[in-house]
């Protein structure tokens, strides 16, 4: 999809991208942000927002910045020749920019796996796997300030470790020459100096001839000349051997550098593009921070619902802006507005225009979350001036010419804007010609939007099916614009208050006053009436609005502490029934005691109110042939998540270890992972209306073992309010068996124990039943 330039000229496209450039931190990416236009398809533009709505969540919850990086164009255009070696400072432009890309695609990996919420930007850096061998090199032999590394290679370090040897032993020598032959004060600074790579004496000029040497240069001034005395030649000389050795090296490792970079070209280009990605992203999440912004989705099925919008231009530019509702309801295609001069018709007009156009380069827009676009993805807007005098075309006929070259490719997808669309000729003629293109327009299936100043354009908002009209208003005593808009009513042009307002002389508004009553055409009065009551109306609906969200944050408050209060709750009776086991354990209170506490637990349990009705909605149960060992589910009796052990078709049940707790558990106590933990009442309520007992499988453990495991199942049995328990010890010499019915005989929470029937497995199942 291609715009035309005078649409995007128009709406002022390019002076968005400019604010959008301003906040990326490198020239390829400012680059990439003025070069952004709306995406070429639906599927890249849902691509496109899902990326940002990813960035925007990682950006949020990493906080991860980019730092400033060089432009790369030119290193890798240098790169496509075979010979061609990097110099240090190209290197290190590698390195700082692979570095970074390195930290983009950790952040994004680590924040994924802790939040999860971004699998679009996750794919993206999957797809970019990164240089590892050019980056490792890069690092290795490249230091954070640019310079060559002396462990770059063994030679090199060689060198370099010679000629610092080298610098020692000069500064010895010149020290023990300058005391032994008493030349300090012949020297302008008792240290020694390079001058062509040579070691050399600041010596003042006066004293040249005093000493025996080579003089190498002078100073600006003539006062010092740089003077090699002859002790030092030999020194030199090595030092020029081993500078060419140090050059030699540092010219193999940026060769042997340059090779890395060279075989991994297209990953390097990658991980830079990935970071201008990365770059432009964070710039879009800037921009809306700037403008307080949401993310528009623009989907087929949806209709024009911009809540609270402002002009994107304005907000950035720190103007106040009034927010502003464009709406269209279902059926409609066409909005045309009408009111007085400077009171926001046109502005309204680029609002709704500049803000799709964002939309489609999934920009955020300035507009509050909940707003809709249809899947529009070609606009035309006809705004402004656009006579030509060089061309001999007045503004009426480039709009008519505008509109004929594009009318062939308008369908379904369109939006049109059209500001004042026939005012350039006869009002009567311009009137009629304006309704008959709204008309056609919406025959091709197009969406309008439209601002106007004729009546019959008005008449015609109000009562053709698919247009709605909406109204520009006033302050019913200022006349001041409000810059809102009033659906479903039409609004008068007050040309003589406007006229007024910017100094008009009083003589000749009276006069047109006069010319209006004798023309009978002076509506005014009535107009004024309807946009007093739109006023009031828009009024009481924002009070009523604000004290709608008064009640949401109040409702959401109490929300919040009854079920900060009902966990406290259901901890401290979980708490109570815990005590009481131990104190009966511990021999602390006898049998009958220990009844009557459990029975005053469950009497405190079951009086809790009743579970909202969400809360009481029974959760989906788990289909047992869709299972999988190691699959995370949860068990609604005991409340807790746990993972799929076993899976036994037959008898339609699942193994479960919950925290090295294996059981085996119904189908019908298990519910997806994801879903809602119930509470303590709503497990008692559901376990109390069915006798469905719970499952303990302890075959193959030993004694004292299982008698541990037993006593965590009868717990467990009892603070989740079951009345039947099944204990699957298995036959084998009955020596588990009888250990279990001993421990039954003295629980004071078991009314009853025996073997289960042979269809329920006879003697190696015991079934129990509590008080």
């Amino acid at each position: 999809m291609t715009l035309e330039a005078r649409t995007l000229r128009a709406l002022e496209y390019d002076k968005v991208l400019h604010h959008l450039a301003r906040y990326c931190v490198s020239e390829a990416g400012r680059e990439a942000c003025l070069a952004l236009a709306p995406c070429p398809g639906s599927d890249a533009l849902a691509d496109a927002t899902a990326l940002l709505e990813d960035a925007r969540r990682w950006s949020e919850h990493t906080g991860f910045r980019l730092s400033v990086f060089p432009p790369l164009g030119g290193v890798f255009r240098y790169l496509e020749g075979q010979s061609a070696v990097l110099d240090l400072e190209a290197l290190w432009a590698l390195r700082q920019m692979l570095t970074q890309a390195r930290a983009l695609v950790t952040s994004v990996a680590e924040g994924a796996a802790t939040a999860g919420r971004w699998e679009t930007l996750s794919t993206l850096t999957l797809r970019t796997p990164l240089p590892l061998r050019s980056v490792s090199g890069l690092e290795r032999c490249v230091s954070e300030d640019g310079l060559l590394r002396d462990e770059s290679s063994p030679e090199l370090l060689l060198a370099r470790q010679e000629i610092r040897r080298l610098h020692q032993q000069c500064t010895r020598k010149v020290k023990d020459y300058a005391q032994q032959y008493n030349i300090l004060h012949y020297l302008q600074d008792e240290f020694m100096t390079l001058s062509s790579d040579r070691y050399v004496l600041p010596l003042k000029s006066n004293f040249k001839g005093r000493l025996q040497g080579i003089i190498h240069d002078y100073s600006q001034t003539g006062e010092t000349c740089y003077f090699e005395p002859m002790f030092l030649v030999e020194v030199n000389n090595r030092l020029q051997e081993l500078k060419r050795e140090e050059r030699a090296e540092e010219r193999k490792v940026l060769t042997y550098l340059t090779d890395l970079v060279r075989g991994e070209l297209a990953g390097v280009r990658a991980a830079f593009d990935l970071l201008v990605t990365a770059d432009v992203l964070l710039a879009k999440c800037a921009l809306a921070a700037a403008f307080d912004g949401s993310v528009v989705r623009m989907e087929s099925g949806r209709t024009l619902d911009l809540r609270k919008a402002r002009h994107p231009l304005l907000v950035l530019a720190g103007h106040a802006v009034q927010p502003v509702d464009i709406a269209l309801g279902d059926g409609q295609r066409c909005l045309v507005i009408s009111g007085g001069n400077a009171g926001g018709k046109t502005v309204s007009l680029k609002t709704a225009g500049l803000i799709t156009l964002m939309a489609l380069s999934a920009l955020p827009v300035p507009a509050a979350p909940g707003s809709s676009l249809p899947a529009w993805t070609t606009v035309h807007a006809f705004i402004g001036d656009e006579q030509s005098l060089e061309d001999h075309v007045s503004t009426f006929t480039a709009q008519i010419t505008h509109l004929g070259r594009v009318w062939d490719g308008l369908d379904d997808s369109t939006l049109v804007i059209l500001d004042e669309f026939g005012a350039g000729t006869d009002p009567a003629q311009g009137a009629a010609l304006a309704q008959a293109v709204l008309d056609e327009l919406m025959a091709h299936g197009a969406s309008v939007i439209a601002a106007t100043h004729f009546p019959a354009l008005k008449a015609y908002a109000l009562s053709r099916e698919g247009v709605r009209a909406a109204s520009v208003l006033f302050d019913p005593k200022s006349r001041k614009p409000l810059y809102t808009l009033a659906y479903d009513q039409v609004g008068a042009s007050q040309a003589l208050d406007v006229a007024r307002e910017h100094g008009l002389p009083e003589s000749v508004l009276r006069r047109a006053e006069n010319y209006l009553l004798l023309d009978g055409e002076d509506t005014s009065a009535l107009v004024a009436r309807l946009n007093s009551l739109a006023v009031d109306r828009e009024r009481e609906l924002d009070a009523l609005r604000a004290e709608e969200e008064k009640y949401r944050a109040k409702r959401m408050k109490l929300e919040e502490r009854f079920a900060r209060e009902r966990e406290t709750l259901f901890r401290d009776i979980q708490a109570q029934a815990q005590s009481v086991l131990r104190d009966w354990k511990d021999g602390k209170v006898s049998h009958k005691q220990t009844l009557k506490a459990l029975s005053k637990v469950r009497e405190t349990l079951s009086t809790q109110p009743a579970e909202s009705q969400a809360e009481q909605e029974q959760p989906v149960s788990v289909d047992v042939a869709t299972l999988r060992q190691g699959q995370p589910v949860f068990h609604r009796p005991w409340g807790k998540k746990a993972v799929v052990a076993e899976v036994d078709l037959r008898k339609s049940r699942v193994r479960i270890d919950m925290s090295g707790v294996f059981l085996w558990a119904e189908a019908r106590d298990l519910a997806p992972s994801d879903a809602r933990p119930e509470t303590r009442a709503s497990v008692t309520q559901t376990v109390s209306a069915s006798p469905v007992p719970m499952r303990l499988d302890l075959r193959g453990m030993r004694a004292d073992v299982a008698l541990s495991e037993l006593e965590k199942g009868v717990d467990n049995a009892l603070l989740a309010g079951r009345s039947v328990l099944e204990i699957i010890h298995g036959r084998g010499t009955g020596a588990l068996r009888k250990e279990v019915h001993a421990y039954l005989r003295q629980s004071p929470a078991i009314a009853t124990f025996s073997l289960a029937p042979e269809d329920q497995g006879g003697d190696g199942v015991t079934l129990v039943e509590f008080r």
